[in-house]
Parts: structure tokens; C-alpha cells; sequence
């Protein structure tokens, strides 16, 4: 279970040498069922993305929805630690931790 996500402007996500976009899995801001209408602009370096945990990046708040990045690597792992100074608090790192105990 994902805990932790912070937002950002996609202009910054995109300095990324590898940035690959899945524009089709922008969310329909409308009627909310999350698919890209002929009304919907496109995302724009203004566009607010979540980066997760899993260094996912989604259009939401939901890790495994509006997937917009996934090609999760070593350097983009690096791009995020040190270009975006992106992580997981001390506090959410412990509520996964609980979480997965009382799985067991």
C-alpha cells in the first residue's frame, strides 16, 4: 500500500532526460471516470502530477491510477533524490511499515 505522495509543477518533473509521458492516462477533471475527453487540454508545465513513493508518477493522488510515468530507474530514482529533493518523511515511512505488520 502506497502512503506518500508529494506534488509537483510537470515542467520539473520534465527537466528529466528520460521523461516519457502517458498523456492518455490524464484524468477526465469533468466527470471524474479518468479517461482524456476532446475537451481536455493537455498537460502543460503548469500541470500538477504526484510522485509516489514508488516513484510513480500519477494525475491524482491514487498510485495505481492516471498513470502517467512509470519507468522507474536508478537515474530517475537519483533525478528525484537530488533534483527534486523528493523523500518519503520519516512518518509515513512508519505507517507502511505498521500497515504491512498487520498484513502478517
Amino acid at each position: 500500500m502506497m502512503t506518500y505522495c508529494k506534488a509537483y509543477k510537470l515542467g520539473d518533473l520534465r527537466r528529466f532526460s528520460g521523461w516519457k509521458e502517458n498523456s492518455e492516462n490524464v484524468r477526465n477533471r469533468s466527470s471524474g471516470n479518468g479517461s482524456l475527453n476532446e475537451e481536455e487540454s493537455p498537460l502543460t508545465d503548469d500541470s500538477i502530477l504526484y510522485l509516489h513513493e514508488t516513484f510513480i508518477v500519477t494525475d491524482g493522488i491514487f498510485g495505481d491510477k492516471n498513470i502517467i510515468f512509470d519507468q522507474v530507474s536508478p537515474e530517475w530514482k537519483e533525478f528525484c533524490k537530488k533534483q527534486l529533493n523528493f523523500a518519503v518523511p520519516e512518518y509515513a515511512r512508519t505507517q507502511t511499515e505498521e500497515f504491512a505488520e498487520q498484513l502478517n
